[in-house]
């Protein structure tokens, strides 16, 4: 090994969104960078449902035309249902809940996204987009090449360990980026995974061929939107996502409790969910699988660091929770904005120190936070997000948070409502959302409004 000069400045683990986003804003300002990415792309991967600040990272590298080229469906917005045909009205708010509800994106002028729309990806073909993208800018792209972990002990440069075929081999850096997913590869080396204790969510989901959306719009205009219905069953909810013109991903997220051993009992599972929804499984019944059933499970965690010296973790590799938002591409995308111009300063001075980061870090935990308790409200009290998001007075603060804006602020006003509200109704049982209240997030509110 070169002691004097490493093999290239940074060394990047995986080549999904986050890490190809990362490559393409280092290459993009100069800076060398190599990435490993342990499948070959394309590869198949469960559908995607952007959010619009995605588009800020898409304008800046410059990729906004490719996405448009690509011709994915677009997505204006969102609806939520339930199959609980009721109005609950909150007297003291003078707030009304209903069994529906949708938004879009459009509404609230947002800063930096000059488009009335994001959009729904094949993951297999947007993935390998972005990664050649980065490609185009300089960077060194590696596939099928996989990680065994990083050795930061070689001094002055990190060394990551890798095998191509049969071979071992292993790269010097000056500092690495852990863009590995859910396999957190330098995270668990570092023994830094954290399960979460709340969410402890599974999933289960296949890609259906000529399923008529219009099976669950109550509008004409929202065939294209992103669905999430909500199930009798606690806690369960399943995604509709367009795919393309003729194809819609369809998942049920359950909790682990729900989630049978067997494969063929969870495939039932599947149906028995989705039969609790006649006009989705009458229309999904009249459609054709045409990929098989796929299962994630016990997928939610966070990291005890996202920065240590001479590492990033950004994306999955840094925190996954539940996916009920949409929130997993926006968070890598940002991870690498934000993460990127720690980098490049770090490049400048010479520091690569944790505290070169922490602009990076502070920002994404403050960002993640704001998910966090977002979705927890949503799974404690789910009636008090569609009344929020029929009620003027709040819509737009919620449609802020949905539009992927949540890095700025502590805790956006909007939410501390939420959560006092919640607060409220836990402590009458008397009130008319009290019978409402799920039990997956009963203690993430104790403290709000004491």
């Amino acid at each position: 090994m070169n002691f004097s000069v490493p093999d290239f400045d940074v060394g990047i683990i995986g080549g999904g969104p986050a890490g190809s986003s990362m490559a393409a804003y280092l290459a993009r300002a100069g800076v060398s960078c190599v990435v490993f990415e342990r499948e070959i792309m394309p590869r198949p991967h469960v559908g995607e449902s952007l959010v619009p600040s995605s588009t800020r990272v898409f304008k800046e590298l410059g990729f906004l035309e490719k996405m448009e080229e690509a011709k994915f469906p677009y997505k204006f917005g969102a609806v939520w249902t339930s199959s609980e045909g009721k109005s609950y009205k909150h007297d003291l708010e003078g707030l009304e809940a209903d069994c529906r509800a949708d938004i879009r994106f459009e509404e609230r002028a947002q800063p930096g996204v000059d488009q009335n729309h994001t959009y729904h990806v094949d993951r297999g073909i947007f993935d390998n987009m972005l990664l050649h993208h980065a490609n185009g800018f300089g960077a060194k792209v590696y596939e099928g090449v996989a990680v065994q972990g990083v050795d930061f002990q070689e001094s002055p440069f990190a060394s990551i360990k890798y095998t191509m075929g049969k071979k071992e081999s292993s790269t010097s850096v000056r500092m690495v980026v852990d863009a590995s997913g859910r396999r957190t590869t330098v995270g668990n080396q570092l023994k830094w995974r954290v399960k979460d204790p709340v969410f402890d969510q599974y999933a289960i989901h296949a890609w259906f061929e000529n399923y008529d959306r219009r099976a669950m719009a109550y509008k004409d205009n929202l065939t294209n939107y992103i669905y999430v219905h909500f199930l009798p069953i606690s806690n369960s909810w399943i995604w509709q996502i367009p795919i393309s013109e003729t194809v819609t991903s369809i998942g049920v997220v359950t909790q682990k409790k729900n989630f049978a051993a067997r494969k063929e009992s969870r495939e039932q599972f599947f149906w028995d969910c989705v039969s609790s929804r006649p006009d989705l499984y009458a229309g999904l019944k009249a459609s054709d699988q045409i990929r098989p059933f796929k299962e994630e499970g016990d997928y939610s965690y966070s990291m005890k660091q996202l920065a240590g010296d001479r590492l990033v973790l950004v994306g999955d590799a840094g925190r996954f929770v539940d996916p009920i938002f949409s929130t997993g591409v926006s968070i890598a995308l940002n991870c690498s904005r934000f993460a990127s111009a720690d980098i490049l300063r770090a490049m400048e001075t010479g520091n690569f120190n944790r505290e070169a980061f922490n602009t990076f870090e502070t920002t994404i935990r403050r960002g993640t936070k704001n998910w966090y308790n977002f979705i927890s409200v949503y799974y404690r009290l789910n009636v008090l997000f569609t009344a929020f998001i029929l009620d003027p007075r709040y819509r737009l603060d919620v449609l802020k948070l949905l539009q992927g804006d949540v890095y700025e602020e502590q805790e956006p006003e909007v939410l501390t409502r939420m959560r006092n509200i919640v607060s409220e109704v836990e402590r009458n049982p008397k009130h008319i959302w009290h019978n409402l209240l799920g039990d997956l997030t009963n203690n993430a509110f104790v403290a709000a409004g004491a």
